[in-house]
């Protein structure tokens, strides 16, 4: 499935990021409300998401977020979880940036995480005024109840940790994954199509840096054709066979 060079290089690397996207989570189980069918109470599920939505209805996003948190609840990491912790367990350094807010690669194993868009078992106060705004904190409530759930601190509903539409990543997050991307050898882009800023730009800065850049997606991508290796397979099958061919069992 993998060239001998694809093996060879992640064999000897020393500085790996990986980039994950939704393809990853998805084959949990893991539902998507991208596209055609993306409804929830005949709303439009993307519209939910975002700071809007939230002041105008906090207890109907509540109750929103609720549900996917039922749903995510009883799913497990697949074996593509399982091989890319495997992998971090191999190689000197290694970084993980996720676009994914479901808290899987975390349960499989994986340490060194940069969680994109944030995570859906944290919650923070919703007034930036207030010092919880600034100290997400895990909450495995579900579901959580009554809505909107309040501060402790000071009242004002909580929120999701969650990057909403419309609203900028975590800095220091952002930082710490470019500057990852831009050092790494070897980049290997799982699950995602990468055509969304600032994920869309990291396999070609990794690249251009000269790293090794190798794409694992069921379908060819936009980015495809200017990376060194492409695989078209769920990372789930591809994953555990990278792993064994480069590690052995």
């Amino acid at each position: 499935m993998f060239s001998r060079e694809a093996v060879g290089k992640l064999r000897a690397a020393r500085s790996l990021v990986v980039l994950t996207g939704a393809g990853v989570s998805a084959e949990s189980g893991v539902p998507t409300f991208r596209g055609a069918g993306g409804l929830w109470r005949n709303h439009d599920a993307m519209s939910l998401a975002s700071v809007q939505a939230f002041v105008k209805d906090p207890k109907l996003v509540w109750e929103f977020y609720n549900w996917r948190r039922e749903v995510l609840a009883p799913l497990k990491p697949n074996p593509g979880h399982y091989a890319l912790a495997a992998i971090e367990a191999r190689v000197p350094r290694f970084t993980l940036v996720t676009q994914n807010i479901d808290n899987l690669h975390r349960e499989a194993g994986s340490k060194n995480l940069i969680e994109l868009h944030g995570n859906i078992w944290r919650v923070r106060c919703s007034d930036m005024d207030c010092e919880d705004a600034l100290f997400p904190k895990e909450n495995r409530q579900v579901p959580i109840a009554p809505l909107p759930p309040a501060c402790g601190r000071c009242g004002a509903p909580l929120r999701p940790h969650i990057v909403w539409f419309g609203e900028m990543l975590d800095p220091e997050n952002l930082r710490s994954a470019m500057l990852a991307v831009s050092e790494c050898d070897y980049l290997i882009v799982a699950g995602t199509s990468a055509v969304v800023q600032p994920a869309a730009s990291m396999p070609l800065l990794a690249r251009k840096a000269g790293a090794f850049v190798l794409e694992v997606n069921p379908e060819p991508t936009e980015l495809s054709g200017l990376l060194d290796e492409c695989v078209n397979a769920p990372s789930g099958e591809a994953l555990p066979q990278l792993a064994e061919a480069a590690y052995g069992g």
